[in-house]
């Protein structure tokens, strides 16, 4: 079977000897991972966002975090 490669459309034959399917080289797959570092390839989030939810979450959190009694941060 043959795909194409994500990044230049070179067509790649899907098999064991293709270490670096579906793309077609190595350099392909670097690109394509920048790409996801650089959050050009990402998934939209639609779900709203609701800010005093996430206060109020956030809050909840802290002091959750301080009744803990935490060292974490008294070195």
């Amino acid at each position: 079977m043959k795909v194409k490669c994500p990044t230049c459309d070179k067509d790649v034959v899907w098999s064991a000897d293709a270490p670096f399917r579906p793309f077609c080289s190595e350099r392909c797959k670097l690109i394509d991972l920048g790409d996801w570092a650089a959050e050009n390839h990402r998934i939209p989030d639609k779900a709203p966002i609701d800010a005093a939810l996430s206060e109020e979450y956030l809050a909840e959190l802290e002091q959750e975090f301080i009744a803990q009694d935490n060292n974490f941060f008294k070195h």
